[in-house]
């Protein structure tokens, strides 16, 4: 069955007026789909009968998933790094996805991006977390230097968010400490912090997230499974 095919059966199957679908795939390739959010793993794919995620804003967030997709599909920029991301993420063993959404979010794919906290590169890393990874002493020109090299900016990336999701255990709480830092999670009680731009950020980065997964699956995914 098409998983695309499935989840329209299941929306329609969905009773009243104002219908949802939640869903994610699986580390088998296996399509799961429910009326309603069964743990945290499920992500809003189609909501009160008419919007997409992409259409569920909070305070913050601006860009649509949609529109960021199809500029990943075309960008030549995105394609240079691609390499080093799916190598990154094969080392860290965090998916390609999550890291080119995250790049996505956080930098547009600029190699060069300097934000006004100071954080370089791709994946707006901040030089004092990363020279960690990085030949001890070294100044902190060198640091930035060593940051807005793609391939060095990825790899360090990537193992930053293997270590947040080892220690959080769930993809949005990885994403708020790598935004708002791990003491404003832990403040928080182990949910999402109260600040906009942290969850307009990890919002943003679980729908594109979602998007790239899904295209992904759509070839492979030889099983699903409805929920309700």
């Amino acid at each position: 069955m098409n998983a695309a095919f499935a989840a329209a059966c299941l929306l329609g199957a969905t009773t009243g007026v104002h219908a949802a679908l939640w869903g994610y795939f699986d580390g088998r390739g296996v399509a799961h789909f429910a009326d309603n959010p069964v743990d945290s793993r499920y992500r809003l794919i189609h909501a009160d009968g008419q919007t997409s995620p992409a259409d569920d804003k909070v305070p913050g967030k601006t860009t649509s998933s949609a529109s960021l997709l199809i500029w990943l599909e075309i960008a030549p920029e995105v394609r240079r790094v691609l390499p080093w991301v799916r190598e990154a993420a094969q080392r860290h063993g965090v998916d390609s996805e999550l890291l080119l959404a995250l790049i996505a979010v956080e930098s547009g794919f600029d190699a060069n991006a300097l934000s006004s906290r100071g954080a370089v590169g791709l994946m707006q890393l901040m030089p004092a977390t990363a020279a960690r990874f990085l030949p001890k002493g070294l100044e902190l020109r060198h640091v930035m230097q060593q940051l807005v090299e793609p391939r060095t900016n990825i790899g360090i990336g990537a193992r930053l968010m293997a270590e947040l999701l080892q220690r959080h255990r769930r993809v949005d709480l990885a994403l708020a400490a790598w935004n708002a830092g791990e003491g404003t999670v832990q403040r928080s009680g182990g949910r999402l912090p109260a600040i906009d731009e942290t969850r307009a950020h990890v919002q943003q980065v679980l729908e594109l997230y979602w998007a790239l997964l899904q295209r992904r699956q759509a070839r492979g995914a030889q099983q699903i499974e409805l929920h309700r």
